[in-house]
């Protein structure tokens, strides 16, 4: 469990499955992206089988006893000792108080104490908040997009 201001990051419980959905769909729809319960998203409905089972995590972050964001990662073959972080999701009313960027610094740091090598990360281009904390935290512009709607991918060498 971590804490920033008056948030809470803590592990995903099954409890949390719908109002997690919620929160991803709900900001994929305010860019006008689409949610893809059967393909993109299907990870969101059956977390215990793509994070914990895989030996990944999931996050969401409270806020007055409701969840207003999400993020996650899970092992990948892709590289070397590799994860991906996915379903960093914010509401909007969180934004821009450095919860997006504390979150990541601390999917990251969990990451490197469990020895892997390299984060990947997709993301789409009409995210500019998520591509600017990306490439301000050492992300780096690579080739070999595998989810649809996502036109980027990043990867950081730990």
């Amino acid at each position: 469990m971590y804490f920033y201001q008056d948030f809470v990051i803590r592990n995903w419980q099954e409890s949390d499955r719908l109002f997690a959905a919620k929160v991803i769909s709900s900001v994929l729809l305010e860019y006008g992206l689409p949610w893809q319960p059967e393909e993109a998203d299907k990870d969101v409905l059956n977390i215990e089988e793509y994070y914990l089972a895989t030996g990944g995590e999931f996050w969401v972050i409270e806020h007055q006893n409701q969840i207003v964001g999400t993020g996650a990662y899970y092992p990948i073959n892709r590289g070397e000792k590799a994860v991906e972080i996915r379903k960093m999701y914010l509401l909007p009313k969180v934004r821009g108080c450095g919860l997006g960027k504390f979150l990541l610094q601390q999917l990251e740091t969990v990451i490197i104490l469990r020895g892997f090598e390299q984060i990947w990360i997709e993301t789409a281009s009409i995210l500019a908040e998520a591509v600017k904390l990306y490439e301000s935290n050492g992300y780096l512009p690579t080739t070999g997009v595998e989810t649809a709607r996502c036109d980027r991918i990043y990867v950081k060498y730990l």
